[in-house]
């Protein structure tokens, strides 16, 4: 008797492009720690382009692009575009130098790391995290990495050494670590958090104007600056713009992998959807429209909970000028603010489906009014 094989399901064809893949690619190599972003704004604002009608760039470099500019009705989506990196804090008579965190940089990754120190003029001096030997450790009093101890070495002996290559107190450090695929699955890599949203809101707004999709209000593509240090750039370009509305789209915790307890962080799995935040920054009616998107659209989700605040950019445009209504679409990311950030593509596809199909729908007759 023959068996029937059975019928497998067709992938359905990626939204991304070979064109997306190698700027998604450009843009995380890219160096843009906190306070430093320029050079990756100059990229994403080349990529962007197309796609908008003009841009504005604030004084500390936040970038925006707007679409259908002039209506009354304005929405704005939004991520951000720094990565966590070091500044040099103390060089040593011996030429090794001592770090403060730019951001929110694990010190517990650092050792036998190998980093850039930019310079002033535009130079990059290559250097590494040292640590000691593990011959060299005693069993049962071993170190462990902490702030006071981490350490970069460069290749001199002497403190003028260094000096003498236009390094000194003051000079940002990033990770050398570049991007990766794995397994096919997943898009790899340091400042995934948050250059991945970057990317995803600047793909929204290609697909609009490659698809000719006129809208009825004002949008504008906000890549905000300093978010690691406190949403700082968002908090200025929420108060420059005064949106009606605002949609962040930011990374999130995958708690499927060790050490880290579901009970605390919450359950939430790279590959399941987009991560949809409920919590008093969030504006409900916003939130319900959005789900009711993803359910009419047949895109998966996952919820999370937020207590006091987000942590996100989600919490600058939400209490900003007199309360601007706002929501959070996160990217669930595992191994967050260290050099092998993963994300699945998947999940990358289905945030830019999710806002997009949103933008879409959203009409300047939304009423968010609560009573």
């Amino acid at each position: 008797m023959a068996t029937k094989k059975k019928a497998t399901a067709k992938k359905k064809p990626s939204i991304l492009t070979d064109e997306d893949k190698k700027f998604f690619e450009a843009y995380i190599n890219n160096a843009s720690p906190t306070g430093f972003e320029a050079a990756g704004q100059k990229l994403w604002l080349e990529y962007i382009k197309p796609a908008i009608d003009k841009h504005e760039v604030d004084n500390y470099g936040t970038v925006y692009g707007i679409v259908n500019p002039g209506q009354k009705f304005k929405v704005a989506i939004e991520a951000h575009a720094d990565e966590i990196s070091w500044f040099v804090s103390y060089i040593t008579e011996q030429g090794l130098i001592y770090v403060k965190r730019n951001g929110g940089s694990d010190h517990q990754i650092a050792p036998s790391k190998r980093v850039w120190i930019h310079t002033r003029d535009g130079k990059k001096i290559p250097a590494v995290f040292g640590w000691p030997a593990i011959h060299t450790r005693r069993e049962g009093k071993e170190q462990t990495p902490e702030m006071k101890n981490i350490f970069l070495d460069l290749g001199c002996t002497k403190k003028q050494e260094v000096l003498d290559l236009g390094v000194h107190v003051g000079c940002v450090i990033t990770y050398q670590d570049e991007f990766f695929t794995l397994n096919g699955r997943y898009f790899g890599g340091r400042a995934l958090d948050n250059r991945a949203g970057g990317f995803i809101i600047a793909k929204v707004a290609r697909m609009l104007k490659e698809n000719k999709k006129k809208l009825p209000y004002s949008l504008y593509i906000v890549n905000s600056v300093q978010e690691e240090v406190g949403l700082r750039g968002a908090e200025m370009v929420a108060y420059a713009i005064q949106p009606n509305c605002a949609i962040v789209t930011d990374v999130c915790h995958d708690t499927t992998t060790p050490m880290i307890e579901k009970t605390v962080e919450g359950d939430f799995t790279a590959g399941k959807g987009p991560v949809l935040t409920v919590g008093p920054a969030v504006h409900n009616k916003l939130l319900d429209f959005v789900l009711d998107v993803a359910k009419s659209s047949k895109i998966p989700y996952q919820i999370d909970a937020a207590s006091r605040s987000t942590g996100t950019d989600t919490d600058a445009f939400a209490y900003t000028s007199g309360g601007i209504p706002s929501m959070l679409i996160s990217l669930p990311l595992r191994y967050m603010h260290t050099t092998v950030e993963l994300v699945a593509i998947e999940d990358v596809e289905n945030v830019i489906k999710l806002m997009y199909e949103s933008l879409l729908k959203l009409s300047p007759n939304f009423n968010f009014k609560y009573l």
